[in-house]
């Protein structure tokens, strides 16, 4: 009873904040309004911790917390005494894969020939309609060319972890969700490159090779690296199981301060128009995954696993990117919006799913280990 005293006294105090941040930012007085709108931000996350249809939505909200700080403060999250925040991006990418990697075995890979054609319709939907979706809303978008790269970029990116975990909830197929994310990150050294070549050379300069050596150094490795470890482990790791979900988290909350601090004035003058856009991005890549899924006849939980595999995305692996591209300011800016704004449209998506059970039965469901709270943003 202590308890839900506490979280609604969370949740009363996170609308206080906000109703006496709005009215200090309509009397013009927005730059006292910061601690306001970041206590509101704080105490929402511990209220939604005690219900548990939005204890899922915490982390997202803590994001939101982290990223109007450093919209406020944005100098705390720039450099220490001469070091440059932006030096851990890969570091934290490469941790975060290791982490990915250790939570999947060679087994994963098996689903290609299990699962050939939702395998390959998954992937090929993937890296089609979210590249060519990015490259429209780009060119649309009338944002400066750097930025707009940005929405493609975040488009050309292969699946993340967080697919699977949303798949699990909506009871789509989990099986074909982690191999079609496996797949999709094997293929992204080649696939990114040149996606990124043939529809962002427009908007700027994109070296192929250095962005494959990149995407190899900060995705393959590690994640071949954790592969073995799992394997020498047989099982006795548990502890790193336990213990990567929570570091992974912190790593993209981490990875998406510092974009937004670096790209503070960026986004304070386009950020609207972009969050719209990162939002129509992420909305149509479910529903013409779904669709695509429908087109070539897939199962109900087939076409429910394309959907959220299309429309999800690896934002922390785009953010990497961006920062060897020299443009975590500019291009960096829509994958650090896409991550929360995915893991908010994916959990809502997935409780709706979640309360509707799949029409056709008649494919049983396979259990598979899973690492849930890895947030690729």
């Amino acid at each position: 009873m202590k308890q839900r005293n506490m979280y609604l006294m969370a949740l009363g105090g996170s609308a206080v904040c906000l109703i006496v941040a709005l009215i200090m930012t309509l009397s013009g007085h927005i730059e006292e309004a910061g601690p306001l709108f970041i206590g509101f931000f704080i105490a929402l996350a511990i209220g939604f911790r005690g219900y548990a249809h939005l204890k899922g939505f915490s982390f997202t909200v803590i994001i939101f917390a982290a990223v109007t700080t450093a919209l406020y403060y944005p100098h705390y999250f720039a450099e220490v005494e001469g070091f440059k925040f932006v030096m851990l991006i890969t570091p934290l990418i490469q941790l975060i894969m290791f982490g990915m990697g250790t939570s999947m075995s060679f087994h994963d890979f098996v689903g290609v020939i299990k699962m050939p054609k939702g395998v390959f319709i998954g992937v090929f939907s993937h890296f089609l309609i979210m590249p060519l979706i990015g490259y429209t809303l780009a060119g649309i978008s009338g944002l400066p060319p750097e930025i707009a790269a940005g929405i493609i970029l975040i488009g050309c990116s292969p699946n993340g972890m967080a697919s699977n975990v949303i798949s699990y909830l909506a009871k789509a197929n989990l099986a074909l969700s982690i191999t079609i994310t496996a797949v999709s990150t094997l293929l992204a050294p080649l696939m990114t490159p040149l996606l990124m070549k043939l529809l962002a050379g427009a908007f700027i300069e994109i070296n192929v090779l250095d962005m494959m050596w990149d995407i190899i150094k900060m995705v393959i490795i590690p994640i071949a690296a954790g592969l073995l470890f799992n394997k020498l482990l047989s099982g006795k790791g548990k502890w790193l199981h336990e213990v990567m979900p929570l570091v992974s988290m912190c790593g993209i909350a981490f990875i998406i301060v510092i974009i937004t601090a670096a790209g503070r004035d960026s986004l304070l003058t386009i950020g609207p128009t972009l969050i719209l856009l990162v939002l129509a991005h992420n909305l149509c890549g479910y529903f013409l995954g779904y669709w695509s899924g429908r087109l070539f006849k897939m199962s109900e939980r087939d076409c429910r696993t394309i959907a959220i595999e299309v429309g999800m995305q690896n934002g922390g692996l785009a953010s990497g990117l961006a920062k060897e591209m020299g443009k975590i300011a500019t291009v960096g800016l829509a994958p650090a919006i896409f991550g929360p704004l995915m893991n908010v449209t994916g959990s809502i998506l997935a409780s709706w799913w979640h309360r509707k059970p799949p029409v056709d039965r008649n494919i049983s469901s396979v259990h598979v280990p899973l690492n849930t709270g890895v947030s690729n943003s």
